[in-house]
């Protein structure tokens, strides 16, 4: 039955998945740490101290069932977490009590433990961040002919396509993935290094045999599924290995937060949309809106878990000597919510990513009251070709841009750059230049003037290319994605992802 008279972490009624919480709950962990005693027993009897198989096996009996009870009243007694649960372990296990924790300080199980959820965190990640590329790839495959309205400064710049844009997302999400590999490959154990990392403890077992202690130690390593013990550590393990991590899920989660606010915008602008259930009230005041409640859960969360990476940078930092309890308190708290907010994110993104919402009506709608805008590079490049000045005629087109942009703004009227750049001197080629030398120069705030019928200017050859090409370019386009002049782009950038995994690539037939 649920609590209400006390705090519970939002993390573990609202956000996060129940097997990231299971990663960081009590039983992983203390099951883990009675996995570490077994394996330490074990390496302690392969080289030679006095162990026997029935002690093994009662311990091995006895690793999952944690006698709660007797480790908390144990522990309200002596204040100290993990001699509470040797106590415990050895009630259950009397024949084994005399040999758990035999050579070992509190971090052989504190430390290797938070590296071994630390990896199963990672690789849990690791699985959602796929899942989200793969609906991303999908996406950016399905819309990649679409041209849509690209943006900088958050302003109308060149066309790109719905399915470009995806694969930036995808970038973004694919060097994220790549951290996370490179983080999990290189993750090590903490081993069993003693009290102070000299395992003079050991030593003293092994009767000064360093041999020994090297083979107990990678003998543990392989029992918890790792290749190797960090090579020197103090009492504990660097905490900068915190930093590390926590500095990879930062990364996931700006790459999430630039994916929730594009499409927050995206919303504003009705282009697209995240998936919006049937009975989902937007709005509690006001019934019509369609919020972008997920996308904005995504940004939230994802500013908690960028700020949280500064808690082990300034504890990796304060460290004193071989060991200090100052780290304690803090690292539990901001490494398990650091996992469980990510975990959170991308819980939410494969939601969105798999049930994204186009509107290709608007989306068209947008491209051709900006698109006259679009074809003023073309037109100077052609005209450039055909003997213009491109400086002249880069001034020229900013003022009658200028101008048709006040119209539509203030006046609430149609783009009219096209007609406005047709008879403009400039953009005349020399050769019919040279014969109408006395050709009136327009006005960039003029009304719109009709082209001049008695010649042909380099403008008029590329405007009457850019009509041909709006008067193609219909609502259809928008229906079934046809190929256009930006799909080699998405091809290309699409091409980087994933070859090597065999996962579909963005944007490739």
């Amino acid at each position: 039955m649920a609590q209400h008279d006390k705090y519970i972490s939002p993390f573990s009624t609202r956000y996060a998945s129940d097997e990231m919480q299971y990663i960081f709950s009590d039983d992983n962990k203390f099951r883990t740490w009675r996995r570490l005693w077994i394996a330490l027993a074990k390496a302690e009897q392969k080289q030679g101290l006095a162990i026997t198989d029935e002690q093994i096996a009662e311990l091995e009996a006895h690793k999952d069932d944690i006698n709660y009870e007797d480790a908390i009243a144990r522990e309200k007694l002596v204040r100290h977490d993990v001699m509470s649960h040797v106590y415990a372990y050895g009630l259950q296990c009397p024949k084994a009590k005399g040999i758990i924790h035999l050579g070992a300080t509190s971090c052989y199980v504190g430390d290797n433990t938070d590296v071994i959820i630390m990896r199963e965190g990672l690789q849990l990640v690791r699985k959602k961040v796929i899942g989200v590329l793969a609906n991303l790839a999908k996406f950016a495959d399905e819309y990649k002919a679409m041209p849509c309205l690209a943006y900088t400064h958050c302003q109308p710049a060149q066309l790109t396509t719905v399915g470009k844009r995806a694969t930036l997302w995808m970038n973004e999400l694919y060097m994220d993935l790549e951290e996370l590999d490179h983080q999990i490959s290189q993750l090590a154990l903490r081993g069993v290094k003693g009290t102070t990392g000299t395992q003079a403890s050991f030593m003293e077992l092994f009767n000064g045999d360093q041999e020994k202690c090297k083979q107990a130690e990678q003998m543990i390593a392989h029992e918890m599924g790792f290749e190797a013990c960090v090579p020197v550590s103090g009492q504990t393990y660097s905490r900068k290995v915190d930093y590390y991590v926590l500095s990879d899920l930062s990364a996931i989660a700006q790459s999430a937060s630039k994916f929730s606010n594009d499409m927050r915008l995206l919303q504003n602008f009705k282009e697209m949309e995240e998936p919006f259930e049937k009975n989902q009230i937007g709005s509690s005041a006001m019934p019509y809106k369609r919020n972008p409640m997920r996308s904005e859960r995504i940004t939230s969360l994802a500013r908690y878990v960028m700020v949280d990476v500064l808690n082990p940078a300034i504890t990796a930092g304060t460290q004193w000597f071989e060991r200090t309890l100052d780290d304690s308190a803090n690292k539990r708290i901001s490494v398990a919510e650091a996992f469980l907010g990510v975990d959170s994110i991308l819980n939410i993104m494969l939601n969105i990513c798999d049930g994204l919402v186009v509107y290709p009506k608007v989306i068209h709608q947008r491209v051709m009251r900006e698109l006259p805008f679009m074809a003023t590079e073309n037109i100077m490049m052609s005209a450039v070709k055909k003997g213009g000045d491109r400086q002249v005629l880069h001034e020229q087109l900013r003022v009658h841009s200028q101008a048709a942009a006040r119209v539509v703004k203030e006046e609430g009227g149609e783009n009219d750059l096209i007609d406005r750049i047709v008879p403009t001197r400039c953009l005349t080629s020399r050769r019919r230049r040279s014969s109408r030398s006395s050709t009136r120069r327009t006005s960039p705030d003029a009304p719109r003037p009709r082209s001049p019928s008695s010649s042909t200017s380099v403008s008029t050859r590329c405007c009457s290319k850019i009509r041909r090409s709006l008067a193609s370019t219909r609502s259809s386009t928008y229906k079934k994605a046809r190929p256009f002049a930006g799909a080699g782009a998405t091809k290309r950038s699409g091409a980087i992802f994933l070859r090597a995994k065999g996962w579909f690539c963005a944007g490739q037939n």
